[in-house]
């Protein structure tokens, strides 16, 4: 690699340390960076470091770039970053980029769509934006949000069948089974203690079975989903969700989206993009206008799941809240109150509202991606969630 002396392990961390503290009489290290090195400095500087253009070249002194507001810029900047780092740092970079420096109105232009790197955060960025959002700019933004879309529906999607068809599989199991529904394999497990060992037989005293009607609806999920502006991640993986559990024949899927007013996006459901697009990032939050329709859509409480998606910062009647929550849940209702639905770590969230939701027997926890099709298929078959 260029730059300053490397032929040691000395000079080797002497340029790590350079490229750490970032250049400066402060830093100590006397060493100059060259090539390669300099320019990623410089990267790095025109984020973490203040005044002068992005993409400068400075090869010593203090790190001291700056992007400043001009696109051309930051489109250079963008596309430095994407050389010389991997796309895990670029994205956390063109984060930073957003929140400290303020850019997001320079992605209304379609050149800077075309320059990042799409991920879950930059996503929410263009949802929040959507209103402002010019019609040139419309038809770049679905894609970019189409591709983050795509690669999450190809990570999730299959471990999110197969783990609540499993579910659901278990929860349809039968005591009584006809001949052909018989599960062979669980009812001898179940029968072991009645072994005749003279007859080298199974007394199957208790038959386990499957019901009959494998491809009907089994169950019914509503996912109500808070958007309001912190919770832009957990729209975007509640969205992708939504549209695999909507994929599922046995499972009727709707998706409800709310702040101070509710919408119903179960209809664009085939397609999460529409879905995200239906979406406006921001404003108050009333949960218990949004809970109240969801309530009403309820037809078999006892087959039915509600996922509250939320920080739980209440604009709305907090007692009426809890109350209706106290009422689907005595209706037969499995109600799930996840505070977050991402990879960002632990969230705010209203502290005194989950005490109150878990004192009524529904825990509230954050939960990521990961985690969620196993959260959804303990909620399926009726039995404890498993919090993180």
């Amino acid at each position: 690699m260029s730059g300053t002396d490397t032929g040691t392990a000395g000079g080797e961390r002497l340029r790590r340390w350079r490229m750490v503290l970032g250049g400066g009489e402060a830093d100590g290290t006397g060493c100059a960076l060259t090539g390669r090195d300099a320019a990623m400095d410089a990267a790095l500087g025109a984020l973490y470091g203040g005044g002068g253009e992005a993409g400068s070249r400075r090869t010593s002194g203090a790190r001291s770039a700056g992007l400043g507001g001009s696109a051309p810029n930051v489109a250079r900047w963008l596309g430095d970053i994407r050389t010389y780092f991997p796309s895990s740092v670029v994205q956390v970079m063109q984060r930073d980029a957003i929140e400290r420096l303020g850019l997001a109105a320079l992605l209304l232009e379609p050149e800077m769509l075309e320059a990042v790197e799409p991920d879950v955060h930059l996503v929410g960025t263009l949802l929040s934006l959507n209103k402002a959002m010019p019609e040139t700019t419309k038809e770049t933004a679905r894609a970019v949000v189409r591709k983050v879309v795509e690669q999450l529906e190809k990570k999730l999607a299959a471990r999110t069948r197969a783990t609540l068809t499993g579910a659901l599989d278990r929860s349809a199991r039968i005591s009584r089974p006809r001949h052909h529904d018989i599960d062979w394999d669980r009812t001898i497990r179940a029968n072991l203690k009645n072994y005749l060992p003279e007859y080298r037989t199974v007394v199957p005293e208790r038959l386990i079975g499957y019901g009959r009607a494998a491809q009907s609806v089994k169950k019914e999920v509503i996912l109500c989903i808070d958007q309001s502006g912190s919770m832009a991640a957990s729209v975007v993986y509640a969205s992708v969700f939504g549209a695999v559990l909507a994929s599922m024949r046995s499972i009727a899927t709707r998706l409800v989206v709310f702040d101070t007013a509710v919408v119903d996006l179960t209809d664009q459901l085939d397609d999460p993009v529409d879905v995200l697009f239906g979406t406006q990032l921001g404003g108050g939050t009333d949960i218990n206008r949004a809970l109240a329709y969801c309530q009403s859509k309820i037809t078999r409480p006892v087959d039915t799941v509600v996922v509250l998606i939320s920080d739980l910062y209440e604009g709305g009647i907090r007692n009426e809240m809890l109350k209706r929550v106290a009422a689907m849940k005595a209706a037969g209702v499995e109600f799930v109150t996840l505070l977050a639905l991402s990879d960002e770590g632990a969230p705010a969230y209203d502290r005194e509202h989950a005490a109150a939701l878990a004192a009524l027997g529904a825990p509230a926890f954050a939960c990521t991606p990961d985690l969620f099709p196993e959260v959804m298929a303990a909620a399926l078959e009726k039995r404890p969630l498993p919090t993180p």
